[in-house]
């Protein structure tokens, strides 16, 4: 059966004792080398395991995903005439009123109930994942909607409390962990107090103008947590931030990452919550190093955007979220993306296998790694075009897979037409690949160097220019054909090339150097 909010008052009690307790409690770093400090975090220095990864598989997938309508659905739906000024495709506001009733009497809190996640199987999503190539997977640990996707101790809006009544989180950990998956979770709540802004207002026009949403309900304030703000530009500081939801933050994730044991521990933008922020990094790195036998193994990844925390280069793993690199970094970095819109969205179009691909072959190119989002939907199911594009990118990485897992970057990412990319996010366009345009890696050995041709050439010949000036070649294999006659001189690596592609995708010679 299932709860609704009002059923929750009941639990309102229990919970608020829990939080009057928690916040008498001091922070802590944890006992280990790493400090609350920018200086002492910088001491981070990404595993080998995450470094050989490059291909991770993310499930961002919660209640939010319920209506089919894409991404932040819980702010959305507070916004009347959305859909007309901005996505008229997309007017939450409207659906939400049709099918579940107006805002100011039935909201987020309410909708929660029906997210069931029937049909969730995570034994078999991860088994899939494992099949197609990830090697680490990430599940939602909470969104900017403020629901707890595990058996939280300290908040009731959680998912073994309200909808699927499944501690989500333990269900995706103890498969990835079964199959032999790193294991990551996110949070979204950190950086987006002004997120749930809009569930304050009331509308503007028609017959409830002026009616106060469900937001301004002092019972539901701990679900709402928010401030409102009218300018979308407009961004809040550490200092803006209550400090008993700061404190009370710091207690959720200490609960999240002693609860789950984290490999990957994913924050949608930088820290942003002063001390408390620093505290939980801090805790995580040693609570790690303790798991394993005084060597850090745990990633910290974290985004350089203004306004949603303060980027601590060097403390984790940069983060840029679909966007690609300038170029070859020292460091690694990860780029976080999706086949289609973050949560579900029926009819959304989705990325060509062949985007993925070069995407793929142009992040690890440049000493990073790709964490895809594959959306599903709200019962917990794939559907045929996910399933078919994983299908694609698993023959793919099954034939091309030396060329991507454990590989380095050479003395450039790449050749012929490459686009130099600004770091930031949201500036992922397609690759269009020209003829003899290639991306490089090579073995940790740096006996092979890996040439990807991201657009087979007309002719039965290519020329690698950046050869010119190597040692001489020994041996020049196609990938998925075998060995291919070859000359070196002054103008770079001229092979000859079979007249069909090996593969569907970008085609890997394997160079002996």
């Amino acid at each position: 059966m299932s709860t609704t909010a009002h059923e929750l008052d009941s639990l309102a009690p229990k919970y608020q004792q829990i939080r009057t307790e928690m916040l008498k409690q001091p922070i802590t770093e944890g006992d280990g080398p790493f400090k609350a400090t920018v200086e002492s975090l910088q001491q981070f220095e990404c595993p080998e395991w995450f470094r050989d990864a490059k291909f991770g598989i993310w499930a961002h997938w919660g209640p939010q995903g319920l209506p089919a309508m894409g991404d932040w659905y819980a702010r959305n739906m507070y916004i009347q005439g959305l859909g007309k000024d901005g996505n008229p495709d997309q007017d939450v506001y409207a659906y939400h009123c049709k099918n579940f009733g107006h805002p100011s009497k039935v909201g987020y809190k309410d909708i929660l109930q029906y997210w069931k996640a029937e049909a969730f199987d995570p034994d078999a999503l991860i088994a899939l994942y494992k099949s197609v190539g990830a090697k680490y997977f990430m599940a939602l640990g909470v969104h900017t909607d403020n629901f707890d996707c595990w058996d939280s101790k300290y908040h009731r809006w959680n998912s073994v409390n309200i909808g699927p009544k499944k501690d989500i989180v333990a269900l995706w950990r103890d498969a990835a962990r079964k199959h032999g998956l790193y294991f990551g979770v996110s949070e979204h709540t950190s950086n987006y107090y002004h997120w749930f802004g809009t569930s304050l207002g009331a509308d503007k026009t028609g017959p409830l103008a002026g009616v106060p949403y469900d937001g301004q309900d002092e019972r539901y304030r701990d679900l709402y947590n928010s401030i409102y703000i009218d300018k979308k530009d407009e961004w809040l500081t550490p200092e803006d931030y209550p400090n008993d939801w700061a404190k009370e933050w710091y207690f959720r994730m200490k609960d999240l990452l002693d609860t789950f044991e984290p490999d990957l521990f994913y924050t949608d933008g930088a820290p942003a919550l002063g001390k408390y922020s620093l505290a939980i990094l801090a805790y995580y790195y040693n609570r790690n190093m303790q798991l394993h036998g005084g060597k850090l193994e745990g990633v910290y990844t974290q985004k350089n955007h203004p306004g949603l925390g303060t980027f601590i280069p060097g403390a984790g793993v940069f983060d840029i979220e679909r966007g690609l690199a300038q170029g070859i970094t020292e460091d690694p970095w990860q780029i976080d993306t999706c086949l289609g819109n973050w949560f579900y969205n029926k009819g959304f179009e989705y990325k060509t296998p062949l985007s993925v691909i070069h995407f793929l072959v142009d992040v690890v190119s440049k000493n990073g790694n790709m964490m895809l989002s594959v959306p599903l939907k709200p019962e917990g199911t794939l559907d045929e075009a996910c399933q078919n594009i994983l299908a694609e990118m698993k023959a793919w990485l099954d034939l091309n897979g030396e060329a991507i897992y454990a590989t380095r970057p050479w003395k450039i990412f790449g050749e012929g037409g490459v686009t130099e990319y600004e770091s930031k996010c949201h500036n992922e366009t397609p690759i269009e690949a020209q003829e003899n345009e290639f991306r490089f890696t090579r073995s940790k050995s740096g006996e092979e160097v890996f040439a990807f041709i991201l657009k087979w050439p007309s002719s039965q010949a290519t020329l690698i220019k950046s050869f010119a000036n190597e040692k001489a070649v020994q041996a020049v294999e196609l990938i998925g054909y075998g060995p291919v006659s070859y000359s070196q001189d002054s103008t770079g690596l001229h092979v000859s090339l079979p007249a069909k592609a090996p593969c569907k995708y970008a085609s890997t010679l394997k160079i002996s150097i």
